[in-house]
């Protein structure tokens, strides 16, 4: 009797243990994520099995613009955000909707990502140079986008106020750029993947990398609150993202020169990757690696001047810092 006890016993803890190992091997998310390569770790963690290995089964959903991610993570539309700080993801952050995990690209010199752009009409008119941007209109996809900040930025190195900056808010990228050729803007602040077809076609003129003029930390990881209960899921997911940051960096960008990654038997197979998920030819790729930290680190000190800036510009809302929205249990700072 005491035998078969200690049988069904057995029996029944062996299959609390498979249940439990299935809902962990059956974990779901969703990634809000642009298709730019501030994104790459995403491509490569998904398109490599990192997500899976870990026991997440990952969609990825792709957006034009960084701040409808932050709203879409807020309502639950997506578990996970990875992009841009906006104003707008600061705001819901401080509103305790948000919370940031960890860190992903950076504004970095000899890493091109953001450039300023000029039209054809106002290149030939004298604006040369990024610091020319005072006093034309500069398309941007939102105010108090990362784009606003980084011109914010600039106009703070050159010593011209931002207000003299005729800001063009168009809502997306691909808006932006179509203003730029279009010559309805002198300006715009676009991703080189973005602007690389203009350029090609003669539609637009390269002025400077906004990583060469003001290095800045551009993009993060982030969840909702009631993502972040599901802490097997949290830290699944950075595992995957970890590994595929330090792959990222050790293959592609230790490998940069004069700000190109060469296409060789190790690159190849990573720039596919990303060439696959941005809609690009690997050999536009190649011009366009975003510099990520191989530790996945987030610089908290820069997130706190972006806060401070945004809230002095009247762009965030006052009453919180970086403290107020960092998960540190999962935050590595730089």
């Amino acid at each position: 009797m005491i035998g078969m006890v200690r049988l069904v016993l057995a029996g029944l803890v062996a299959i609390m243990v498979m249940g439990t190992a299935r809902a962990e091997d059956g974990l779901k998310a969703k990634i809000g994520v642009l298709r730019l390569s501030s994104s790459a770790p995403v491509f490569i963690a998904q398109d490599k099995g990192y997500f899976r290995d870990a026991g997440l089964e990952v969609e990825l959903k792709f957006f034009d613009a960084a701040q409808p991610i932050a709203v879409a993570t807020t309502s639950g539309d997506v578990d996970f955000g990875i992009t841009a700080f906006t104003a707008g993801l600061y705001n819901l952050a401080g509103k305790g909707t948000l919370k940031v995990i960890g860190g992903m690209s950076r504004e970095k010199a000899g890493y091109p990502l953001i450039g300023y752009f000029a039209s054809n009409k106002a290149y030939a008119a004298g604006l040369k140079t990024p610091k020319d941007l005072a006093g034309k209109r500069v398309a941007v996809t939102q105010v108090g986008s990362s784009f606003h900040y980084s011109l914010g930025l600039l106009a703070d190195k050159y010593g011209f106020k931002l207000a003299e900056v005729k800001i063009v808010p168009l809502q997306s990228l691909s808006n932006a750029a179509a203003a730029l050729k279009g010559e309805t803007v002198d300006a715009a602040l676009l991703p080189v993947s973005t602007a690389r077809k203009l350029m090609d076609e003669g539609g637009a003129k390269f002025l400077g990398w906004v990583g060469d003029e003001t290095p800045w930390q551009l993009g993060a990881v982030f969840a909702s609150p009631k993502t972040l209960t599901n802490r097997a899921l949290v830290t699944k997911l950075l595992g995957a993202l970890a590994k595929a940051d330090r792959e990222y960096h050790d293959v592609i960008l230790a490998a940069m020169k004069g700000g190109v990654a060469p296409i060789n038997e190790q690159t190849r197979p990573l720039l596919e990757i990303v060439a696959k998920y941005t809609n690009l030819p690997v050999e536009q790729v190649v011009g366009n690696c975003a510099y990520i930290d191989p530790d996945g680190k987030l610089d908290v000190t820069n997130v706190d001047n972006q806060i401070k800036w945004l809230q002095e510009q009247g762009f965030a809302d006052k009453g919180f810092n970086a403290d107020a929205i960092i998960a540190k249990e999962y935050v590595k700072a730089d």
